[in-house]
């Protein structure tokens, strides 16, 4: 039996995969405890270093006001750089080389440079050109670091998805007498957003798990600095790493989920016509098809 992508394995293909897993999962288990064997020597799984998670001043002095940094300046920069690419992808595809060439440049160039560097320059650049508090710094250069990169590679996944559509749709649009801009609002940019959205959902993921560069060189206080800081005071480091790594998991898991339930919600909507008819408004229907063929039938007796 064929598939479209692949060969349906038979009864051998079964039993290598079927082999192949349970080997998989018992190197799993055993590398987890491993793990376990040697943080449990090296003293890491003692109850002194894991009980200030579960008392409220390690959670509301360091953790929670880190992790509300680290949504911050994530929003803030997801805010700005969604529309802002979508702008720069759009007018990479252009029909005038004035916008064309200088949206390309702009995308190109900012797409190569390390977001950590953008992050330094822009911190340089507020330091000596504006008058922002030093304790406002940091976050307008993770912010504007963050805006600066993500924006073109999101960008470019607007580019690419637009690209991935029937060029029939931009014909249809056309024979209909739709200017490009209509055409791109109304037909292309709404079908290409499933396209792209998984594709953004990770460049997001990106921007969250990037805030904490910030914290690194710029003093930024976001959830990975203040969990330095809280390892300094408890000597946890290791279960503080644990900790902070587990809430990084829970919240991209919950951006993904969410990711994951609007693509199908937009697949389920582009599938239905948009109408809804009540009863009444089906018995219309039916009683006008049944008079039309009646009326076709009596013109074509006549």
């Amino acid at each position: 039996m064929t598939s479209v992508l692949y060969d349906a394995p038979g009864p051998r293909a079964k039993r290598r995969n079927v082999l192949l897993s349970v080997v998989f999962f018992v190197l799993l288990a055993l590398l987890l405890w491993w793990v376990w064997q040697t943080m449990d020597d090296k003293g890491q799984l003692e109850w002194s270093l894991w009980k200030p998670f579960t008392t409220s001043q390690a959670w509301t002095t360091y953790l929670l006001p880190g992790l509300a940094d680290t949504l911050k300046a994530a929003a803030l920069a997801m805010v700005i750089a969604l529309p802002l690419g979508a702008v720069l992808g759009i007018a990479r595809m252009s029909d005038h080389r004035w916008v064309r060439i200088p949206s390309g440049a702009v995308v190109e160039f900012f797409r190569a440079i390390p977001v950590l560097l953008l992050m330094l320059f822009a911190n340089e650049f507020y330091v000596r050109s504006t008058g922002i508090p030093s304790d406002e710094r940091p976050l307008y250069a993770v912010v504007t670091g963050l805006v600066l990169y993500n924006a073109s590679v999101l960008a470019e996944v607007v580019r690419a998805g637009i690209l991935s559509l029937p060029k029939g749709q931009s014909e249809a649009a056309m024979a209909i007498g739709l200017r490009k801009g209509q055409t791109m609002s109304s037909i292309l940019l709404p079908q290409a957003v499933t396209a792209m959205l998984p594709a953004i959902v990770s460049q997001l993921v990106v921007i969250v798990k990037d805030t904490a560069l910030g914290g690194v060189m710029l003093g930024f206080t976001e959830l990975l600095n203040t969990r330095s800081t809280l390892a300094a005071n408890y000597a946890n480091v290791i279960p503080s790493f644990i900790v902070v790594a587990v809430i990084f998991i829970v919240l991209n898991f919950i951006l993904t989920s969410f990711a994951s339930w609007l693509e199908r919600r937009l697949r389920r909507s582009k599938r239905s016509t948009g109408a809804v008819l009540g009863a009444d408004k089906v018995d219309d229907v039916n009683a006008a098809e049944v008079g039309g063929t009646y009326g076709a039938g009596a013109g074509g007796s006549i």
